[in-house]
């Protein structure tokens, strides 16, 4: 089974504006309202890929009330602990001439609710996928993702990381499965400029190094990059489309690999889901339907190196 985990899910209120300017009243052409955060967005294409999964985190407020309907409506399996204090945030995201987002502060939790988490964690069995994905909401300490893993660590879980800068630094110690950064945490993570496709293999083999089993790094309009476990260095071109919404595509990356690994049990084909998945999303209004990955994986040439 496939856990994921969001410490902090929101009401993603998704707003379209046409030439959107401060200081003025803007009238909206086209509104949507999602269950967001990036475990839940892994969860969701999971499910729409076919893929069983439970989706962990905590919930508060009327707002959270919201997020476990619709995940409900959608027939998503969730286990969310409710917060007595705060309410889950609402994320805004504004699409105009430019995309723009404001980021609510979600719930503070307390010692007991997240050790409810722990005691759901526990239950997890050997061979149990767990996704961390998102950063750590105010009020929990910074080093949560290495306590879940210090957790864990007797369990023989397929562990994935998506986070930003040290917090995905700190989980390298726990040789997750697979992490996914993009070009721009990469930078970063190394404070480095990075400028070619061989910049980003080279610090990608330094995470590696660290201690993650396989490194995939999504490189937006210019596809990704994915370094193995066995050896393998793959840099994979990204389909061509319009970009329709890129809130989603990395987490949708993360969901087509996973089932690209479960379904294959082969890295080069794991890579070409994951491209695949989180192309469809960036060219979607929501996140991508199963139809949605397969179109893309029968008509795109990889061109994989």
């Amino acid at each position: 089974m496939i856990y994921t985990v969001t410490l902090n899910p929101s009401l993603d209120y998704i707003v379209s504006v046409e030439h959107f300017q401060a200081g003025i009243v803007n009238r909206t052409y086209q509104e949507k309202i999602l269950p967001g955060g990036k475990g839940i967005n892994v969860s969701t294409v999971l499910k729409n890929l076919g893929v069983d999964n439970v989706a962990l985190g905590f919930t508060a407020g009327f707002t959270g009330d919201e997020i476990l309907k619709r995940l409900k409506e959608f027939k998503l399996q969730a286990d969310f602990i409710p917060v007595k204090e705060g309410m889950s945030r609402i994320n805004v995201k504004l699409r105009s001439d430019e995309e723009t987002e404001i980021n609510g502060m979600g719930p503070k939790v307390t010692k007991e609710e997240l050790e409810q988490l722990y005691q759901k964690l526990d239950r997890l069995k050997d061979g149990d996928f767990l996704v961390l994905a998102g950063n750590i909401p105010e009020g929990l300490p910074k080093s949560m993702y290495m306590s879940i893993l210090e957790r864990v660590k007797e369990k023989k879980l397929q562990i994935v990381v998506d986070a930003t800068k040290g917090i995905l630094v700190s989980a390298l110690a726990y040789h997750p499965f697979l992490i996914k950064p993009n070009n721009h945490e990469l930078q970063e993570i190394f404070d480095a400029e990075i400028k070619t496709q061989a910049d980003t293999c080279f610090y990608a083999k330094k995470l590696q190094e660290m201690g993650a089993r396989n490194v995939l790094v999504s490189l937006a309009g210019d596809g990704a990059v994915l370094l193995t476990e066995d050896g393998e260095v793959l840099i994979g071109s990204a389909p061509k489309g319009k970009l329709v919404n890129s809130v989603g595509a990395g987490d949708s990356m993360v969901a087509g690999f996973l089932t690209g690994y479960l379904e294959t049990g082969d890295y080069k084909e794991a890579f070409k889901m994951g491209i695949s998945a989180g192309s469809a999303s960036a060219f979607s209004e929501e996140l991508a339907t199963r139809k949605e990955v397969e179109v893309i994986l029968r008509s795109h040439h990889f061109s994989m190196e």
